[in-house]
């Protein structure tokens, strides 16, 4: 069966943040196990949302359905109304998830809503800086570090500015690319690299080829 890596979707969910992470997900050609994972999207509730782009989402379940041991991972984008703290029961799933063993990734206005639910107190992290981490009174500033993305454990946190950082870590936390290859991503998606474009060409065609020699 499928491993399933949710998707937390609420209205002004910004989908630019996420965009890489789903899409390279669901790409079975680079998979380890073709099809062996796939983006399920979670809302507060069952209805409809709309993203900051005007993207119309319908969550395959609510968040009360949610249970940890049937995710590989949560991920978090950020929103309008994380610094409000209308999306508390969000933070509160995370914390469920992170008491289970599971991870959690949150970018952006999402890692604002974990601070304020403590739970960055202890672990080193990142935002979309250490200024606006302060304003949700958290006490964890002494853990912040000056990086795209940071994986702490079972947490990861970013910028809001750096998706393709953020999707990286991710990536790499589920161990889902082999080494080379996620090297190679990087260095395409975050520098336009050339020899990367052509490095990740050679590793489709081989894995084309003979699938069961990657």
């Amino acid at each position: 069966m499928a491993k399933a890596v949710h998707l937390a979707v609420y209205d002004t969910f910004s989908d630019w943040e996420v965009g890489h992470t789903t899409a390279h997900i669901n790409r079975a050609l680079w998979h380890r196990e073709p099809g062996a994972w796939q983006i399920r999207t979670v809302g507060p509730t069952a209805d409809a949302v709309v993203s900051m782009g005007g993207l119309r989402v319908t969550p395959d379940i609510a968040l009360d359905e949610l249970d940890p041991a049937d995710s590989a991972m949560l991920i978090l984008p950020g929103s309008a109304t994380w610094e409000a703290g209308e999306l508390k029961a969000f933070s509160d799933k995370a914390g469920e998830f992170l008491a289970a063993g599971v991870p959690v990734a949150a970018i952006c206005g999402a890692t604002f809503g974990l601070a304020t639910a403590g739970m960055l107190d202890a672990r080193p992290h990142t935002s979309n800086a250490a200024e606006y981490l302060a304003m949700s009174g958290y006490s964890g500033g002494d853990g912040f570090v000056h990086e795209p993305a940071v994986t702490a454990g079972d947490l990861i946190t970013a910028s809001g500015t750096m998706p393709v950082d953020f999707a990286r870590a991710i990536f790499e936390r589920l161990d889902i690319f082999e080494p080379q290859v996620l090297d190679a991503w990087y260095r395409l998606y975050a520098h336009n690299e050339p020899a990367a474009f052509f490095a990740l060409a050679e590793y489709e065609q081989s894995r084309a080829a003979n699938p069961a020699a990657l």
